[in-house]
């Protein structure tokens, strides 16, 4: 069973911080790179940054700097430490495996957790 549950979005002022975690199941997790998307309203939903099973990772250009992406093989959790939060990381995040896990013949998301950034 493909299980992905996002948590850890709030509301936070520019210039703050929030941890993201994703629990996956580890039928999914174990040998796959994982991920963080995001979708703003009104826009399409865009990869944020990536971490190997052996922990490279790697950042949309926007992020870099800021996020920084880690994993838990022991746990099949992924986090995004989010710093320095701008309005425009405005977004609900999402976690899924690079690509996205495909379930009878779709992409299957979790719930994801909202990030909103304003003052």
């Amino acid at each position: 069973q493909v299980q992905l549950v996002e948590s850890g979005g709030g509301l936070v002022q520019p210039g703050g911080s929030l941890r993201l975690s994703c629990a996956a199941s580890g039928s999914i997790f174990s040998r796959n790179a994982m991920g963080w998307y995001r979708q703003a309203p009104g826009k399409e939903r865009e990869w944020v940054a990536g971490i190997t099973s052996g922990g490279n990772a790697n950042y949309r250009d926007s992020v870099k700097g800021r996020f920084t992406i880690s994993r838990d093989n022991a746990k099949n959790t992924v986090y995004l430490q989010t710093n320095s939060l701008k309005p425009e990381d405005t977004a609900v995040y999402y976690c899924n495996t690079i690509p996205p896990v495909v379930v009878g013949g779709l992409r299957y998301w979790g719930q994801g957790t909202q990030v909103t950034v304003s003052s």
